[in-house]
């Protein structure tokens, strides 16, 4: 275990030495106790950090649950927790092994007042004992693999799922506590299960009672779980918020609280979107064929909670992973699941023409393409769109002209495996990111004229192409687009939606 002082660094300037030794000394008045009690055997501190030993897993993430409770804002400190599990070698006074190089980078990574620790801990603690839930897979310097990380919960803490959090904000969610009748369900509900434990006849009587939902709409609110419960209520596809009612409680209220200073301000919006008669909706992602020009051997994408796909991500909820004739998805947190069927974090799977991947931010649909210069497409809903208007001409490009549709330009190659020679070791060194070598600046547009909407090609070389079944068609000429048609140029694919329907 490593333990650290936030805000150390800054506490120390702001001090003279007598008020840096007792600053020293208060921390280890504070943390030592603690420690000890649980087992751990301290090897060294390093001012505002220690280097920790346990000889069980249990009582190590214990330990870290009772620093963060009781000291956090306690005469203003703050502190912050990480651990793995594996072999040490003790040398003169230190410890050394990969294990301790884990948790120290993992440490770099947690948050203020927060428990994080290793897959390796968890395999190894108790889980009736302690309660946790997944923060993601992260790629940490100097690890060679990516590494799954938890979070320990305290019983004053509560971290909403995204999908709990956007039905408060958009009032869809719902509370079932054990010994009420079945609540009246409002469209699209999430649907919280109170005061049940798992497994239990009455979690699965209420269950019954509730109309035919989406078992996503399910989420069953304990504190700890026995690891068997858990694994049979996620493998059918339904979800967990872990927290003790009071907790949950809070951060109900503290979301709406938000909420409501968010939503009260008086920020004058005005609707220029009033007029148009059609929109154009970055509706997906369009997953090049690879080889591609000798350069890219394959590449990857991850999804974040929000809809938006990045070149790479620690906060990543899936990772999309093409090689020549191959596709998989890869869930980095669980609750994902693909035709009713729950993905397993860190466990790849194949993708079929035609399945649906159910996300937090809505379901993505995952189309196989024809033999071309693109595999599939994954189509699904997004936030991003602008209005076209009759008479006037709206670009699509990384830099369109006003009024236009701005494609994304990630930055970074990270997300690419490059092919052996010379070209692919050229393009990298130049720059090469696969948004840039797609797309242009301005790419093309869509005239609007007495309510016909036409397809214009702008750039030279970056062709634009139009979804015709399940085969992309090369634009060579302006032509006629019509309503929820799909067009594809660089890494995206683009919809033209009539608001109306």
């Amino acid at each position: 275990m490593f333990t650290d002082l936030a805000n150390y660094t800054a506490s120390v300037g702001r001090s003279d030495r007598e008020g840096m030794h007792q600053l020293i000394a208060a921390h280890k008045r504070m943390v030592t106790p603690i420690l000890t009690a649980r087992g751990g055997e301290i090897i060294k501190s390093l001012g505002d950090s220690f280097l920790v030993l346990f000889p069980a897993a249990t009582d190590a993430v214990r330990a870290g649950i009772e620093l963060v409770e009781s000291i956090n804002g306690t005469s203003g400190f703050h502190i912050r927790v990480a651990m793995a599990t594996g072999d040490i070698e003790a040398i003169s006074g230190d410890a050394f092994g990969e294990v301790v190089n884990l948790s120290h980078r993992i440490l770099s990574r947690t948050p203020v007042g927060e428990v994080w620790l290793a897959e390796s801990t968890l395999l190894c603690m108790n889980e009736a004992e302690v309660s946790w839930e997944s923060v993601g897979r992260y790629t940490l310097k100097g690890i060679p693999r990516e590494i799954g990380i938890q979070r320990a919960v305290p019983r004053d803490r509560a971290w909403l799922p995204e999908p709990v959090l956007q039905a408060i904000r958009t009032d869809r969610m719902v509370r079932y506590t054990r010994g009420a009748p079945p609540p009246r369900l409002l469209p699209q509900p999430i649907i919280l299960l109170e005061g049940f434990a798992a497994g239990s006849r009455a979690l699965e009587d209420a269950v019954d009672a509730l109309p035919v939902v989406d078992p996503a709409s399910l989420w069953l609110v304990a504190y700890t779980l026995p690891a068997s419960d858990r694994s049979a209520w996620e493998r059918a596809g339904r979800g967990i918020v872990i927290s003790t009612s009071d907790a949950l409680d809070e951060a109900i209220q503290e979301t709406r609280r938000r909420l409501a200073y968010t939503s009260g301000s008086d920020t004058l919006i005005l609707d220029t979107q009033a007029s148009a008669a059609y929109e154009l909706v970055l509706c997906g992602l369009a997953l090049p064929t690879v080889p591609m020009s000798e350069v890219v051997a394959g590449y990857t994408y991850d999804l974040l909670a929000d809809g938006h796909w990045v070149n790479r991500s620690d906060r990543a909820i899936a990772r999309i992973d093409v090689s020549p004739g191959h596709i998989t998805l890869t869930a980095q947190v669980s609750g994902l699941r693909v035709e009713g069927r729950q993905l397993e974090p860190g466990r790849a799977s194949a993708l079929s023409g035609g399945e649906v991947i159910r996300t937090p931010s809505g379901s993505i649909r995952f189309m196989l393409l024809a033999e071309g210069p693109y595999q599939a497409l994954l189509l699904g809903s997004s936030h991003q769109r602008i209005g076209v208007c009759n008479e006037q001409t709206t670009e699509i490009g990384r830099e369109p002209h006003h009024p236009g549709l701005s494609l994304p330009d990630r930055r970074g190659q990270n997300n690419i495996r490059w092919c052996p020679g010379f070209r692919a070791a050229r393009a990298r060194e130049s720059g090469f990111t696969m948004d840039r070598a797609l797309a242009g600046r301005r790419q093309a547009a869509v005239r609007l004229e007495d309510g016909s909407a036409t397809l214009i090609g702008i750039h030279e070389r970056c062709p634009t192409y139009v979804l015709d079944e399940n085969i992309l068609v090369q634009l060579h000429d302006p032509r006629p687009i019509l309503p929820s048609e799909v067009i594809v140029t660089g890494t995206s694919a683009i919809c033209l939606i009539d608001p109306t329907d």
